[in-house]
């Protein structure tokens, strides 16, 4: 039997989610070596997941703070009493209220924004003093995405502006690398460093003329490994609690393990060499060109097609294949793949043993 045979199939509806969880734990306890288990040095992103269960496992690790980006993902961390909840992301408009409305029913939280400009930060500020608590933002710093942030040359004067705003607290400085995706680990940390210096520099001269600390929250999981390489810097990746194809193309020197995997069935026999499966758009993350999936126990299917609900594959032999055949694949992306279910179905000894819902996957939760 290979890893990924569920001997209960046959009760698991397709398309599913699989989560193994002995390989997620594992990917957990990986993290955790390659940060020499400080705890405090790593801040994993929970927008791959959005399960509680999965946070859950982390916090049992000894994982204490988290990024997220949305307030659905913040409010999922907040009922499961995370210490230090950080929404990687600038809340506008009605967003603000509903963040401010989530301080306030867990105080038990220490919680964290981001901004870039002064404009939205005194709108946040203004927001928590009508709410009688307290703003803490980060300052977030492009270093080369061209994303969201402040470029590096224009933080000291943000900082010196937010400094003056009443009910304001800057926490540090966040930093997100995702454009680094050179091939090979060497060139990916020399770019990382190459744009990481600015940032380091000007934070080492901010805190010397302020006196104040100015802690930076860094990277994702391209430039996790070189991040984690540095003092005093925290790290945020996110993919690596499941892993996907398209990292494992990419970084294939990961100590990561695949711990999610799509189950589809075929559905039709068109032809000699064409066969169609039940694993459409809505089913797996449609964002990337084919292939969108890595099947497992079909080496030789190539996807040709796809539409809401039918993906369909060329194959050598298309005698190979029955109806209701399963095929399993791993998604080249997991995180917008995840945001598709409604539940994780939990696989341990090889068979279905239960199902943890994605809560996070809605925009709003209660708030």
């Amino acid at each position: 039997m290979e890893w990924y045979s569920i001997q209960n199939i046959d009760t698991v509806d397709s398309p599913a989610l699989l989560v193994y969880k002995e390989k997620m734990l594992a990917n957990i306890q990986s993290a955790l070596t390659r940060m020499h288990h400080q705890t405090e040095r790593i801040r994993p992103h929970v927008k791959t997941n959005k399960t509680p269960e999965v946070c859950k496992a982390m916090m049992e690790a000894g994982i204490t703070q988290f990024k997220c980006a949305t307030i659905a993902e913040a409010e999922m961390l907040a009922q499961l009493n995370a210490p230090d909840i950080l929404l990687a992301y600038q809340p506008v408009g009605p967003k603000i209220q509903r963040w401010v409305a989530l301080q306030q029913q867990h105080p038990q939280c220490i919680f964290a924004c981001l901004t870039d400009n002064i404009v939205t930060a005194k709108e946040i500020a203004a927001a928590h003093a009508k709410a009688n608590i307290s703003a803490q933002l980060y300052i977030d710093v492009n270093n080369g995405m061209n994303r969201t942030g402040t470029p590096v040359a224009t933080v000291p004067e943000l900082l010196l502006q937010l400094l003056q705003v009443n009910n304001l607290t800057v926490m540090g400085l966040h930093v997100y690398d995702g454009h680094i995706r050179k091939q090979s680990f060497e060139e990916r940390k020399q770019e990382s460093d190459a744009a990481f210096a600015p940032v380091a520099a000007m934070q080492r001269a901010l805190q010397e003329q302020y006196q104040i600390p100015l802690p930076i929250v860094a990277g994702g999981s391209t430039t996790f490994a070189a991040h984690a390489q540095r003092k005093n810097v925290v790290c945020s990746p996110g993919t690596f609690i499941f892993w996907d194809a398209g990292y494992q193309q990419l970084m294939p020197e990961e100590p990561f393990q695949w711990a999610a995997v799509l189950i589809t069935r075929v559905i039709s026999i068109i032809d000699a060499q064409t066969i169609t499966t039940d694993l459409g758009h809505k089913s797996v993350a449609a964002e990337n060109p084919f292939p969108r999936v890595v099947l497992l126990n079909a080496a030789d299917a190539r996807p040709v097609a796809q539409s809401e609900e039918h993906l369909v594959l060329k194959v050598a032999d298309a005698t190979a294949y029955t109806p209701g055949q399963v095929l399993y694949a791993i998604p080249i992306h997991i995180c917008p793949t995840v945001a598709l279910y409604n539940s994780l179905q939990v696989v341990d000894n090889n068979a279905v043993t239960t199902s943890w819902k994605v809560i996070a996957r809605d925009r709003s939760i209660t708030i």
